[in-house]
Formats: structure tokens, C-alpha cells, sequence
């Protein structure tokens, strides 16, 4: 009877040991991954507090309301800025028929992060391909570099000064807030161009003029614009949902004509910020009259479109806005008029979506 009693006890005793359980998720301050444990039912284990994971650096964040935006770039990766553009040309004659032309051009450049060191990007400039095509009347012409060389005499010297370009490399310099400090390695690429032409412009100064014309397209300061439109979007004292701001560009060489483009912040979710885009150039209407003859012209452009950069790094994920200009031009001598009509539909996209 006794030995009874104390088996008894004794499992009454392990009953009680024994406490029971419950599984809860917790998150590791280290990895900031999720793990499963067990823990006593009652006891202060119980109450676990879910502790958060490591807070993400974000190129563009949120302070009291307020976005703004840097570049969170990562060491030996490679970013893309591949630019397109189409442009669609419609002509209407005075007696009202219409022809129309297509051209297109891409560029591609990748820009691969070497270093960042005191708060400046080391970064490789990829000049990587280049096509330009035309169609007009059902045929089309194309110069691309990832292809032969055209059999067309006129269009191998775009050919050869294309291919000559690409398979070049640029240095630059960029701070953290996208400000370009420099960028180097042009003289490399004049020398190639040089070269490329010098089987077709035998007259030394016709060379030397066609390398001064190509420096003043291609050049440091060309470069720095760009980059400076194409990739800082949000103005340093930062934007809320919602801001609208402007920024404007000559038209002209005169500076006359201005170009005034709208952004609004539309959203910052699901890692990106999405940027809206308006504005262009207000009509401007001219009129002259000469030896009886009066000539009118109006010309106008709109523009609208959304440019989404990517939280995470503050790169541009993609751009695609949509540019229409409208010329019309008149002529009448008080009896009878004359009208041409010049309509041209653009859509430029950076990074187009594959």
C-alpha cells in the first residue's frame, strides 16, 4: 500500500513538472529572419515582445512627411539607363494630303559602382550601343552598332563614328546626392572618332572641324545635364505627397522660348516613387507681312508623362513620357491662303520595360 502511495505522489509530482507549452514566432535582432520557439504557457517568456528586424536604408525615405532623395548604390553592381525615343512626323500640305515619317534612336549606357569612399561614388560609365533608324513611304533605314556595317555610303561614316563611340568608358564622380563632380575619359573617345573618320574626311580641316562639331555634342557639361535631369528628380529641401515643383530649360538658343516642366509627387509604396510630368511650351504666334503677303506661325508643346524611381537605391526604374508639338504655318495675300500643318508625336522612355 505504501509503495502504492508513493508511485502515486511521484506521478503526481511529474504532472505537475510538467507546464505547458505554446509555440510563438520571434524575429533574430541579428539576421532579422523569423524563427519558431516554444515557450511556457504563464511565464514571463510568454509575453515576448516581437522585436523589429534591422530598419532598411532607403535612398528615399520619409521624415515627417517629407521625401527626399539620395542614392543608396551597391559596390561592383551595375545600373542601367537605356534611353529611347520616337519620334513620329506628320506633314499636311495646303491642299490638305498628309505624309508621314518615323524615326527612332536608343542609347545604352550602365553604370557600374567601383568604390564610395567619403561620401563619393567611384563609378564606371558603360557606352554600350547605339542604334538611329528612319521610315518614311514604307522603308526603312537603320545604323546600329550591334550589327554589320551598312552597305550604304551615306550611312557608313554614322555607322563607323557610332561604332567608335560604344565599347568607351567614362569615369565619374557622384556624391551621395546625386551631384556630378566629374567626369573623365573624353579625350580616349575624341581619339577613336578621329580615327573611324579618317578614311572618309581625307581634308584635314574638314576633320578637325567634324571633331570640334562632335565635342560640342558630347562633352563633360552634356553629360553632367543629363545626368542631373535624367536622375535627380526630388529637389534637395525634399517634397511631400502631393508637391508639385517646376524646373526650366532654354528652347532656343536665345533663351526666348522656354521649356517648363511640372513634377508631382504622386506616391512613395511598394519600393517606388512614382513621379507624375506636364507642362511644355505655351502657344507662340508670329506675324509678318512683306510685299503684300502676310505670313502667321503658331507653334506650341505639351508634354505629360511618369517617371518611377526605384526606393531602395533612388535609380531610375523607368520613364516614359509623351511629347506633342504643333506648327502651323500660314500664308494669304488678303484673297486667298495657304496653310501647312507640321505635327510631331515623341515618346521618350528610359528603361523601357522587356
Amino acid at each position: 500500500m505504501k509503495k502504492f502511495t508513493a508511485l502515486a505522489l511521484l506521478a503526481i509530482t511529474l504532472a505537475a513538472c510538467k507546464k505547458e507549452t505554446k509555440t510563438i514566432s520571434k524575429i533574430d535582432p541579428e539576421t532579422g529572419k523569423t524563427m519558431t520557439i516554444e515557450v511556457p504557457v504563464g511565464s514571463p517568456s510568454d509575453s515576448v515582445k516581437m522585436e523589429k528586424a534591422p530598419e532598411q536604408v532607403l535612398a528615399i525615405k520619409d521624415s515627417l512627411g517629407i521625401y527626399k532623395q539620395t542614392f543608396k548604390l551597391e559596390k561592383g553592381q551595375t545600373y542601367p539607363l537605356v534611353t529611347f525615343q520616337k519620334d513620329v512626323q506628320t506633314m499636311t500640305a495646303p491642299d490638305g494630303k498628309s505624309q508621314s515619317g518615323t524615326s527612332e534612336m536608343t542609347d545604352e549606357m550602365s553604370f557600374t559602382v567601383n568604390d564610395f569612399k567619403n561620401g563619393i561614388y567611384d563609378i564606371t560609365i558603360n557606352l554600350s550601343g547605339k542604334r538611329n533608324s528612319q521610315s518614311a513611304n514604307g522603308k526603312t533605314v537603320a545604323v546600329d552598332t550591334k550589327q554589320a556595317e551598312p552597305k550604304d555610303e551615306q550611312l557608313k561614316m554614322m555607322w563607323k563614328v557610332n561604332k567608335a563611340l560604344v565599347g568607351n568608358k567614362l569615369n565619374l564622380k557622384m556624391t551621395e546626392a546625386g551631384k556630378v563632380i566629374s567626369i573623365t575619359g573624353f579625350d580616349t573617345v575624341y581619339n577613336k572618332i578621329a580615327a573611324s573618320v579618317g578614311s572618309t574626311i581625307k581634308d584635314t580641316k574638314d576633320k578637325t572641324a567634324f571633331i570640334n562639331s562632335f565635342k560640342q555634342s558630347f562633352n563633360e557639361k552634356m553629360l553632367k545635364d543629363q545626368f542631373t535631369k535624367n536622375l535627380v528628380l526630388i529637389p534637395a529641401k525634399g517634397v511631400k505627397i502631393g508637391d508639385k515643383w517646376s524646373a526650366s530649360e532654354n528652347a532656343t538658343p536665345d533663351g526666348k522660348i522656354k521649356l517648363t516642366t511640372t513634377y508631382t509627387l504622386k506616391s512613395v509604396a511598394n519600393g517606388l516613387a512614382e513621379i507624375s510630368v506636364a507642362g511644355g511650351i505655351p502657344k507662340k504666334s508670329d506675324k509678318q507681312t512683306q510685299e503684300g503677303v502676310t505670313r502667321s506661325m503658331s507653334s506650341e508643346l505639351s508634354q505629360n508623362g511618369t517617371i518611377t524611381l526605384d526606393q531602395k537605391t533612388g535609380w531610375v526604374k523607368n520613364q516614359n513620357i509623351a511629347v506633342k508639338t504643333t506648327q502651323i504655318e500660314t500664308l494669304s495675300d488678303g484673297k486667298q491662303s495657304q496653310t501647312m500643318k507640321s505635327v510631331s508625336n515623341s515618346t521618350v522612355v528610359v528603361n523601357p520595360v522587356k
